[in-house]
């Protein structure tokens, strides 16, 4: 069991980052489905909601999320076991830093360069949050408004919103969006962890996005004109 509380190192986060990308083969018919989490970043956003929500969501609830309609063919039960212990790991780094050091935790957002200039991607990793906080929504509906500011800032890069955040006259504004990122993950992570016990495991259906999360061949939203999987998810 120790094992299951290892964080990742590098290489383990590209181990599980191309397995996510590399599991839909590229052939596979993919429009009008559910193609699920794709890369780390998404996945990293969605562990982080889920260890910070108001109840415990099991695999058994946020592995059919990750999969979406292509859930992978194991040849070997040791392959599932391998792949998810490492998703396992992942999640219990996240749940033991916001629980013991708050002030170190940092999403994995991405990264691209262009033109000599690195830029900070966050929408990946904010559509995977709020895939989480919908595997129990209505549970987060009841942290009311306060629940709703915080999660602003999120929202504002997902498809939920339209990428809202995006359509800001400066890059001074969605700067300062992005910025809110962080330190609201940390309170929302501290809001719910003092109020978790008055929130019993429910039966909650899991709600999906009403509008579709970004397929592997569709436009990246971060403006580059280049197709997502050759874009921002690499």
């Amino acid at each position: 069991m120790k094992k299951l509380f290892k964080p990742l190192n590098e290489e383990e986060i590209e181990q599980l980052d191309c397995f996510l990308l590399d599991r839909i083969d590229d052939d596979a018919v993919t429009e009008g489905k559910d193609e699920g989490v794709l890369d780390i970043s998404t996945l990293d956003g969605l562990f982080t909601a889920l260890v910070s929500g108001p109840v415990v969501i099991p695999p058994s609830r946020w592995l059919p999320a990750v999969w979406g309609d292509f859930e992978p063919l194991w040849e070997k039960a040791d392959e599932f076991e391998a792949i998810v212990t490492l998703m396992m790991r992942h999640m219990n780094g996240i749940a033991a830093l916001l629980m013991e050091q708050p002030e170190d935790f940092e999403p994995l957002f991405l990264e691209r360069d262009s033109k000599g200039q690195t830029y900070t991607i966050v929408d990946e990793w904010c559509e995977g949050y709020m895939l989480g906080v919908g595997l129990a929504a209505e549970l987060w509906n009841a942290g009311g408004p306060r629940m709703t500011i915080l999660l602003t800032p999120i929202r504002a890069f997902t498809s939920e919103t339209g990428w809202r955040a995006h359509d800001l006259a400066t890059d001074e504004e969605v700067d300062n969006i992005r910025n809110a990122i962080e330190p609201n993950v940390r309170e929302i992570h501290a809001w719910w962890l003092a109020r978790r016990e008055d929130h019993a495991p429910s039966s909650v259906e899991p709600v999906r996005h009403a509008a579709p999360r970004i397929g592997r061949n569709d436009p990246c939203p971060c403006g580059s004109g280049k197709k997502y999987k050759k874009c921002c998810i690499n």
